[in-house]
């Protein structure tokens, strides 16, 4: 079956329709998981909810998955001579991915070689092999006040201890360029009080390529190349489905880190390295990061737009780029409570307290995600809804 054979199998594009309503939650890396713990019924209750408004999940727009060319990816990395897409591979990757990946990371300022990068089987493992390298006895990280749970959970599982104070810590997980779940960038006086420390950096920087205003910025790593474990991934910019990422650890721990690698699962799944290769060597990913800024912005706008329409008390500062905006309401009701009111009017979204390290429910907010429901106008319904029942509920 030629690519074009296989298209006609696939659902249409984004250029003839949107995907419909994704589901409540979501998968690990991709934001906060509201099927476990204290949420999961609600979790469920939601997910069998006709005709229910998403705000949850964290999930890149379905419409803008490119399904026809990656399906002539898939279709040029079968027909390939020895057919390397279906054999085992290195632990460290796919070379030219991973020189494509490097040649990004120079572009922004980091002095990088193919060599450098380790393909990982999603971000979520590049995050993982970075914490086990700074993980030591009794050993804490410093995080935002609000940050990624799938990190937050991992340093759990990992007996490392969470600190959001500002207090003395072992080592950092940031997201410098674009922080999870508020979308404000780290400032210039916060990066260099972060490298004063001379502690070693998790740079988680997943959104980094959605910044509203432009070109990734300059990361951490192009700073402190000794001690930033640089962590990047294409969910968010093509889709989470292919399960590729990257780390480029410190030059001196690199032998270590790969051994990690090997050990946990021999190597990066090497059909969808093939598949992202074909497909970055064929198209223009520059132009396509242009065309998904601009979408996200725009929804972004016609969020905070019914934000300020029908619930102008509710306080939230507008994300400098992804796929979310973290609000502030004016009352503070039982989080699991409202959760489940909200869901009876037909729109879910992310309880704050996922964020946090401490799992603290005050002060009230949730995070509302803009990025996967599958129509504009779904927006201004999803926030009108949610002012129906805060006016039922505060």
């Amino acid at each position: 079956m030629d690519a074009t054979a296989l298209a006609r199998h696939l659902p249409p594009s984004s250029e003839t329709r949107r995907s419909p309503t994704p589901p409540a939650s979501e998968p690990p890396r991709s934001g906060p998981r509201l099927g476990v713990g204290r949420f999961d019924l609600l979790t469920r209750r939601a997910a069998e909810t006709p005709g229910l408004i998403s705000f949850a999940g964290g999930l890149p727009a379905p419409g803008e998955f490119p399904r026809t060319k990656l399906a002539g990816s898939f279709v040029r990395a079968l027909q390939a001579p020895s057919c390397p897409a279906l054999q085992y591979g290195w632990p460290e990757g796919d070379e030219d991915l991973r020189s494509w990946i490097a040649g990004q990371l120079r572009r922004r300022g980091a002095s990088v070689a193919r060599d450098d990068i380790i393909v990982t089987s999603g971000a979520q493992q590049a995050v993982s092999l970075a914490a086990q390298m700074v993980r030591g006895p009794h050993a804490r990280i410093g995080v935002d006040p609000e940050s990624y749970p799938g990190a937050l959970d991992l340093f759990r599982s990992l007996g490392m201890g969470l600190v959001d104070d500002g207090s003395h810590v072992d080592a950092y997980y940031l997201m410098p360029a674009l922080p999870n779940p508020r979308g404000r960038r780290l400032s210039a006086h916060e990066r260099a009080k972060v490298l004063s420390t001379l502690r070693p950096v998790i740079e988680d920087d997943a959104y980094a390529d959605l910044c509203f205003d432009g070109a990734a910025p300059r990361p951490l790593l192009a700073e402190a190349p000794d001690r930033v474990f640089h962590v990047g991934t294409f969910s968010k910019t093509l889709c989470p489905g292919l399960r590729v990422g990257w780390l480029v650890p410190p030059r001196a721990l690199r032998a270590d880190v790969l051994k990690l690698k090997q050990a946990a699962d021999l190597q990066a799944a090497s059909l969808p390295q093939a598949i992202l290769e074909d497909y970055l060597r064929n198209e223009d990913f520059d132009q396509r990061l242009v065309r998904l800024r601009e979408f996200y912005a725009r929804r972004a706008a016609r969020m905070e737009q019914a934000l300020r329409r029908y619930l102008p008390r509710w306080k939230f500062e507008p994300p400098a780029g992804g796929f979310a905006i973290w609000v502030e309401p004016d009352a503070e009701p039982n989080e699991a409570f409202f959760l489940a009111a909200a869901i009876e009017h037909g729109v879910a979204f992310d309880p704050g307290s996922l964020f946090r390290a401490s799992g603290a429910v005050r002060p009230f907010a949730l995070r509302l995600c803009f990025s996967s429901v599958s129509r504009d106008e779904d927006l201004d319904e999803g926030v009108r809804r949610l002012s129906r029942c805060w006016s039922e509920v505060a």
